[in-house]
């Protein structure tokens, strides 16, 4: 949303990403057992390379986990690239690469901040794909209390809790630009 300004970004809470944090937890732990049993059983030419794909794995972990202790949001994409490398590596392990791959991708669209714009001639909502909508496809949109509600004219509703504490008076300015260009 960053490629024009729009007068209006409502950023929507988060929920938590505990099942996806395990999830990705849970493969790297499978990665970095297998890539240790497999460096020495054999030990061959790539036994080093997974060795070391394994030492930035456990270090990106805790790193993670010491965000997640200050309340930052953690993101093991990286480890999970790292750990796609060290299943390339594997013999036979070009499908679990891809796997990896796809997890670390999708990882980021998951845990990407839900948040909707509003300029005069559209609303987006920032989503993987985004999502344009004419203001002529609206029927209503209404901000009270931290709550969004996107009012369709084909009958969908969306209504989601903002992030953060809205003043009245930024309530009232948004819904009055809102009314302005549904009466367009």
């Amino acid at each position: 949303m960053k490629n024009k300004p729009y007068d209006y970004v409502i950023v929507f809470r988060q929920s938590g990403y505990r099942i996806v944090d395990r999830i990705s937890q849970f493969m790297l732990l499978l990665s970095v057992v297998i890539f240790v049993f497999t460096a020495f059983v054999p030990f061959t030419r790539a036994s080093p390379v997974l060795l070391g794909v394994v030492a930035f794995i456990v270090t990106w972990w805790i790193y993670c986990y010491r965000q997640q202790k200050k309340g930052i949001m953690p993101f093991f994409r990286l480890a999970l690239v790292f750990a796609a490398w060290g299943w390339y590596l594997q013999p036979n392990g070009l499908f679990p690469a891809l796997v990896y791959l796809l997890a670390a991708f999708l990882e980021g669209q998951v845990k990407f901040p839900q948040e909707v714009a509003f300029d005069p001639t559209e609303v987006v909502v920032n989503s993987f794909p985004k999502k344009h909508y004419q203001w002529s496809e609206l029927a209503n949109v209404v901000l009270k209390d931290n709550l969004l509600t996107i009012d369709f004219k084909n009958n969908k509703l969306v209504q989601k809790e903002t992030d953060g504490s809205i003043s009245a008076r930024e309530e009232e300015e948004f819904n009055d630009f809102c009314r302005k260009w549904l009466n367009a």
